[in-house]
């Protein structure tokens, strides 16, 4: 195995975490900055208001995207099972 070969594996691998933990980060974000700025203006600061909503836009886009993401990683696995031959020369 080559150094390049593990450095195209080990950059499909982030490439395909970064893909994958995107939306579901970038909804925790967007909401976070929701609620804190509603908190700003109404001036309620209560721990609850930031962690409940987040909870359920993460459930709601892992609801929405997780077979996409399952089947992502399933097609990078199967890839890497398929390529095993040629990465050991």
């Amino acid at each position: 195995m080559t150094d390049s070969a593990v450095l195209g594996l080990l950059q499909q691998m982030f490439l395909m975490s970064i893909i994958l933990g995107g939306p579901v980060l970038l909804v925790a974000l967007t909401i976070g900055v929701l609620i804190s700025l509603i908190q700003a203006i109404t001036q309620v600061q209560d721990v609850t208001l930031t962690f409940v909503p987040k909870i359920i836009g993460m459930a709601l886009t892992l609801l929405l995207l997780g077979s996409w993401m399952l089947q992502s990683a399933v097609n990078l696995t199967e890839q890497l099972y398929t390529d095993i031959p040629n990465l050991i020369r």
